[in-house]
């Protein structure tokens, strides 16, 4: 393969193959060149929940495009951000916050980062500067994301660039209690937690419950500590509710936005802020206390055209309600499969669910993500799992065929 991108998360093993040139999207399906149909299983690196085409998006955006494509956000607003905020504010648990806005889910990890350290800043409490996350946590590839978030098989190379004062323990069955010793341990400097909703992504689907995101939230408020909630993969419905962690019904400090924020057909992201914080970020006390952090294209009127169109669908087509009832469906239509030899598990939260092979089956993942190509799928493997991550509008035949052909090919290589 020769062209002069230089592809993220891309070996360069796999450009020796010529990639798929992506020419069109229509519904869960991406074409090519050629002509050829995929199966967008992963729904484009989990942004498009609402599948590809759909037409009040799509509407949304060119009208958007023909009367403001730019505007910034520093010191002037205009009538789509102004909404958006409106609206992301009315979806929280409680809705006194504002929203900074940015345009990648990394984006948006940065600012509630920083908002985090220069809140206890604000308020006279500058030594409580640590932000940490879950161990093999996810929260982009930026320097002060790797800070927090840190996949040893993506960031090895920045080990020593950056560091890690503590992090969570992924919790074994569920138990908070290696948790809370880190947090009581540390609150003295612990400016907040970050951490992903149910299922650490990246890490390989690795689930974890409701409860304990509860016991961390009142550990958190225990022992003045903030907590950031990273919804940029697992927001929108995905996880069968608007957000995951409304499962544990807690009211973070700061929610991460992006990828379904706009259903993946804008690169826009939101960090939504409790007015506790926000009000703290005044230069009418002793000090300056601005925040002084923004993005370009933060608040893009085209991309908020976009996520506003992609709230009215959520709420009109009943998307999570219908990805929760589509969530049982393929969790029974996956469950034959925890029978076989190669199988080391099955795991599932709403619209994900994941066949982890055992360890022995690592040569042959390339073989069944190839076979699996050639047959119309866009599986993109973390390790020896597999994990389907459909757009939330797929259909239950098209559902049931991705199952079936992922159960027919695993056992092709490893029965």
């Amino acid at each position: 393969m020769t062209n002069k991108i230089f592809h993220p998360y891309t070996t360069f093993s796999a450009l020796k193959n010529t990639l798929p040139n992506m020419v069109r999207g229509e519904g869960i399906y991406l074409f090519d060149d050629a002509g050829n149909r995929y199966v967008d299983i992963v729904s484009s690196w989990w942004a498009c929940a609402l599948g590809h085409g759909h037409p009040k998006v799509v509407k949304a955006i060119q009208e958007q495009a023909a009367v403001l494509q730019h505007s910034i956000t520093g010191s002037l607003t205009h009538p789509n951000v102004l909404a958006l905020a409106e609206r992301l504010a009315a979806l929280m648990p409680t809705p006194e916050r504002h929203s900074v806005f940015a345009s990648d889910g990394c984006s948006a990890v940065e600012a509630a980062i920083k908002i985090a350290i220069q809140y206890w800043y604000n308020v006279g409490q500058p030594e409580k500067t640590w932000v940490i996350g879950m161990d093999q946590g996810y929260h982009g590839d930026s320097m002060g994301a790797l800070g927090a978030g840190f996949v040893d098989g993506f960031h090895k190379p920045f080990e020593h660039a950056v560091s890690h004062p503590a992090k969570l323990p992924f919790p074994i069955d569920g138990d908070f209690e290696p948790g809370r010793k880190v947090i009581e341990a540390h609150r003295g400097k612990l400016a907040a937690v970050i951490v992903e909703p149910l299922c650490l992504g990246s890490a390989g689907m690795k689930i974890y419950p409701a409860d304990y995101l509860k016991e961390l939230a009142d550990c958190c408020a225990e022992n003045d500590v903030l907590l950031i909630i990273d919804e940029v993969a697992m927001g929108f419905g995905r996880t069968g509710k608007r957000f995951a962690f409304n499962h544990a019904g807690i009211d973070p400090d700061m929610v991460c936005l992006g990828k379904g924020l706009t259903a993946g057909y804008m690169p826009l992201s939101a960090c939504v802020v409790k007015d506790k914080l926000y009000h703290t970020f005044t230069d009418e006390g002793e000090k300056d206390c601005t925040f002084y952090h923004g993005n370009t294209y933060a608040g893009h009127p085209i991309g908020c055209a976009a996520a506003l169109a992609a709230l009215d669908i959520y709420e009109a087509e009943g998307t999570v309600e219908r990805g929760a009832e589509m969530a049982k469906k393929m969790k029974q239509w996956m469950q034959p499969m925890a029978d076989l030899e190669c199988v080391k598990e099955l795991r599932f939260l709403g619209m994900i669910g994941v066949v982890e092979l055992k360890p022995e089956t690592k040569p042959l993942i390339p073989k069944i993500k190839q076979s699996l190509f050639e047959q119309g799928y866009l599986f993109r493997p973390l390790g020896t799992m597999f994990y389907l991550m459909p757009p939330l509008v797929i259909s239950d035949d098209e559902l049931k065929a991705a199952v079936y052909a992922l159960q027919q090919t695993i056992e092709d290589f490893c029965e």
